[in-house]
């Protein structure tokens, strides 16, 4: 089986020539929302994910920026360029930019430097209440100056990766409501933190509320962001859900590795999605490799 893992982070931390700047993957243990990240802030290439797999091939993939904190957020962009390049493998860039700040248009155009760029990720996540579990310090949603500037990704050409919670997504989706001219994929399930009864409500209304956004997709991804190594009923009927609200057109596979590595195999995650799908093979292709590649215009021919 052929397919293209839609969601991923590739680092080097522990290479000085390599090293982009990273923050949090020099701070060995510090607590990240996902839990103690310490197996992981190590080196992680190209060659290693291409290994994870079992049983299928991986024929193309996409990158998510990694570190908000970078000096330079551009000089990722560059370093999975040349990865890309240097393998004769297709990797779709997905970068940082800060749409709060002044730099933006700036990055941006540094950006746009490299021919595998396709958009950008600002993580949005945040609980009031629950800081631990914030990776931002504001509701951005509420910040003029960051709902202005995310319309310059339509000036680009580009596309947004959203991550957030599900007290969120209602606000969320009324203002993406008003830039159809910019794709975006929500990442990791909707983030399902809290799974009470209220709580899986909350992000039942949310989900629907941007799958009824013909231009918004949902990546199955992050499934040990939230389930951990327990990939049980719950999970599926997450699965189940988003597969049912946004359709197998604008759902795509990721293995938001090497994360999830901290909890689950590789195949633990993609053989669960698999076997969700059933036995359409049309279907499994369009999840695990052509939705994946209209969106991020990979060529994967």
């Amino acid at each position: 089986m052929e397919f293209i893992d839609a969601h991923h982070h590739l680092w080097a931390p522990k290479t000085p020539e390599l090293d982009v700047g990273y923050v949090w993957l020099k701070n060995i243990g510090g607590m990240r929302p996902f839990g103690d990240p310490t197996p992981i802030q190590r080196d992680y290439l190209l060659d290693e994910l291409r290994g994870e797999p079992e049983g299928a091939r991986m024929i193309g993939s996409v990158h998510l920026q990694c570190d908000p904190r970078i000096p330079d957020p551009v000089a990722e962009t560059a370093f999975i360029q040349k990865l890309s390049d240097d393998a004769g493998f297709p990797i779709a860039i997905v970068g940082y930019a800060d749409f709060a700040s002044g730099s933006c248009a700036q990055h941006l155009e540094g950006h746009m430097a490299y021919p595998n760029f396709r958009g950008i990720r600002q993580i949005i996540s945040y609980l009031p209440d629950d800081p631990a579990h914030s990776f931002v310090q504001t509701n951005l949603l509420d910040d003029l100056t960051w709902r202005s500037q995310f319309g310059l990704l339509a000036d680009y050409g580009l596309s947004f990766d959203l991550m957030l919670y599900p007290h969120q997504m209602r606000h969320a989706a009324a203002f993406f409501a008003d830039h159809p001219d910019i794709p975006v994929v929500l990442e990791h399930l909707g983030s399902p933190l809290n799974r009470s009864e209220a709580g899986m409500k909350l992000w039942a209304e949310g989900m629907q509320a941007l799958a009824a956004l013909p231009h918004v997709h949902a990546k199955l991804s992050g499934y040990a962001m939230y389930f951990r190594d327990r990939l049980d009923d719950e999970a599926r009927m997450v699965t189940q859900r988003i597969l049912e609200w946004f359709g197998p057109d604008r759902v795509m596979f990721g293995s938001n590795f090497p994360v999830d590595r901290l909890y689950l195999t590789y195949n633990q995650a993609f053989d669960l999605v698999r076997e969700e799908l059933g036995g359409d093979v049309e279907v499994q292709r369009a999840v695990f490799r052509e939705n994946a590649a209209r969106f991020y215009r990979l060529d994967i021919r």
